[in-house]
């Protein structure tokens, strides 16, 4: 039978969330119903509510989440009931020819749940990402459940996003290894998540640039071995001076400006990496001269959810986190109701918080 329960959703561009019933359909083929446990409040969130994703109002917010599967649908075989998921907003096809190629993490033909959450009225909600997770329940594709061993779900639901953009830009896309130079430009959620993925990767020289000398603090928590404050030090010339002169192997551009990303190629080694997992408004561009594009050799890379493969990353990076090796703990700044979403909103403009976790 479809059950009603409390979700939040944004009906309109710019307004506050409001905490509503939600019906969630029995899972059909392929479907599964999730028990949330917690959830992390993202800036895509926001995103969402603000209109810089789609019109495709009302939103049901929510998706880095945790909780554990209470019934799937026809077909399904990957999860059963009980198990403890993390939900991922990718969930490859294994058809497409990104998948034929053996790239399944470049999935060209991820796919959601067939059916809708609805209000009661019968209004369809557009669930955030494919997943709607600021809710006690929720209908998703059974792919995007992975399952995990069991642990703090505050702690490790925050790999169904940025955690794991973050590590992934790093280690993924960036390909971060022993003995390797890392600069990460932009120390929130994600850029201290590159951080604290090149420090298990093995990365000994690790830079962290950002305007804040509080977010610079947390991140040699995260295992920075140098900082710099790039509002009142230029920072591709620091970058290379802690570099032997050279540059970084490798640069994350964690903010998503042009100034920022300008100053990441820059900042690299001749034949370095440039990994930009900012994300860019539509109308940002930048501006390179070409033949310094040229001469520089190397790679310049886009990284989206950290190039991962949830059915591998996130098992494994639960077992670091339990092993103590990777502090996911470190990002859960507070844990809040269902009903502090939009206060938790207000708060990221602060600077202050890396997550805010919805717990249920």
């Amino acid at each position: 039978m479809p059950q009603t329960v409390k979700g939040v959703i944004s009906r309109s561009k710019g307004a506050d969330v409001e905490l509503v019933d939600v019906v969630v359909p029995d899972p059909g083929p392929g479907e599964a119903v999730v028990t949330i446990e917690t959830c992390g409040v993202c800036h895509t969130d926001l995103h969402y509510r603000e209109g810089g994703i789609n019109d495709d109002y009302p939103f049901l917010l929510g998706h880095e989440a945790a909780g554990r599967v209470e019934a799937v649908g026809e077909g399904v075989t990957d999860v059963a009931p009980g198990d403890f998921v993390i939900l991922n907003w990718r969930a490859v096809c294994g058809q497409c020819r990104a998948c034929a190629k053996g790239k399944p993490q470049y999935c060209f033909d991820t796919h959601n749940a067939t059916q809708k959450m609805t209000l009661t009225d019968g209004t369809e909600l557009t669930p955030a990402l494919g997943i709607g997770a600021f809710i006690e329940k929720t209908l998703v594709a059974a792919g995007q459940c992975t399952k995990v061993p069991e642990a703090d779900a505050a702690a490790v639901g925050l790999l169904g996003c940025g955690v794991m953009a973050g590590f992934g830009a790093a280690v993924n896309t960036g390909g971060v290894s022993r003995g390797d130079s890392i600069a990460v430009i932009g120390c929130g959620g994600v850029g201290n998540a590159a951080i604290a993925g090149a420090r298990v990767a093995g990365a000994t020289t690790i830079i962290a640039v950002d305007v804040s000398d509080a977010k610079l603090e947390q991140a040699t928590h995260f295992g920075a071995t140098h900082t710099v404050n790039s509002s009142t030090t230029e920072p591709v010339e620091a970058i290379r001076s802690l570099t032997g002169g050279n540059g970084a192997d490798v640069v994350v551009e964690a903010v998503g400006r042009p100034e920022t990303y300008e100053q990441a190629f820059y900042a690299r080694d001749l034949a370095g990496t440039v990994v930009l997992v900012g994300v860019p408004t539509p109308d940002q561009q930048v501006t390179l001269p070409m033949i310094d594009i040229f001469g520089r050799g190397g790679a310049l890379k886009s990284s989206w959810y950290g190039d991962c493969l949830p059915s591998r990353d996130f098992p494994m990076l639960v077992d670091l986190y339990t092993q103590g090796r990777f502090d996911l703990d470190a990002f859960v700044t507070e844990r809040i109701g269902l009903g502090d979403v939009e206060a938790a909103f207000d708060k990221m403009h602060t600077g202050n918080v890396l997550r805010s976790v919805v717990v249920l």
